[in-house]
């Protein structure tokens, strides 16, 4: 891949399916980009975080991220992690219809057809038998996208900074407000208008992306819910599976 991000197989190679190997250390970007294949983005080892308009997704070995064709994205290393990314040609899975990031369990099987067809000894009708059991072994997963957009006005700008370097902090409207210069309904409103999220919800949204980091590290539960500004582990799992879809041990499975 380049230092930009473009993907540079030939799309019109002969293989319905590619697969690209690439080390990202901590801090690694692939700005703004598309690829004219589909891209199933996975990461083997550490965290992805995948952008685009369509929202943020932060992907543990356990799942990937389907990208259509043309999508523009930003893909990053959030520590150190290694993507193994399939590209697919749009022409060998019309049943596929996916119009939007989708993600997909990344089951034993689908991690061990990745992984093979890495390889470029492959005999034409070998790869090609894998590369259908691979399109047939990807299974969405109803893992919603948790984006935490920032507002623009100077004032709640400057508590969403502050939130964002400490989740923890579980000051009120009133007591921001008092220290940026703007009353308690002022700030909810600009929230509101700004992010189209009530404060209460930006900082629950805030607090679930800044846990995903901890929990892919294997942090307990109850260490990330107060790392994070939950009292316990039973109100940070509800609040996790409310936004996410899924549970923090089935985003994170502990032996992923």
């Amino acid at each position: 891949m380049s230092r930009n991000g473009q993907q540079r197989y030939d799309p019109y190679a002969t293989a319905g399916i590619v697969v690209g190997d690439f080390t990202m250390p901590r801090g690694t970007v692939y700005r703004a980009h598309t690829h004219p294949l589909h891209q199933l983005a996975w990461s083997p080892q550490g965290l992805l975080r995948v952008r685009s308009e369509q929202g943020v997704w932060l992907l543990p070995p356990s799942l990937a991220l389907w990208i259509p064709a043309g999508l523009a994205h930003v893909t990053e290393s959030a520590g150190d992690a290694v993507m193994r990314s399939a590209y697919v040609a749009p022409a060998c899975c019309p049943h596929i219809d996916w119009r939007e990031p989708t993600v997909l369990a990344v089951t034993p099987l689908l991690r061990a057809l990745i992984d093979h067809l890495v390889r470029t000894d492959l005999a034409a009708d070998a790869r090609t038998r894998a590369e259908a059991v691979l399109l047939d072994e990807l299974h969405p997963v109803p893992v919603t996208s948790v984006s935490v957009p920032t507002p623009r006005d100077p004032r709640a700008r400057t508590v969403a900074e502050r939130l964002t370097a400490a989740p923890a902090d579980g000051r009120t409207l009133a007591a921001w407000g008092t220290e940026v210069g703007a009353s308690a309904r002022t700030l909810a409103r600009l929230f509101v208008a700004e992010t189209g999220l009530a404060f209460g919800q930006w900082r629950e949204r805030l607090r679930m992306q800044a846990a995903m980091p901890y929990l892919a590290a294997g942090l307990a539960i109850e260490a990330v819910a107060h790392r994070v500004g939950y009292a316990t582990a039973s109100s940070f799992t509800a609040a996790f599976h409310r936004l996410v879809g899924v549970t923090p041990r089935q985003y994170f499975p502990v032996d992923s």
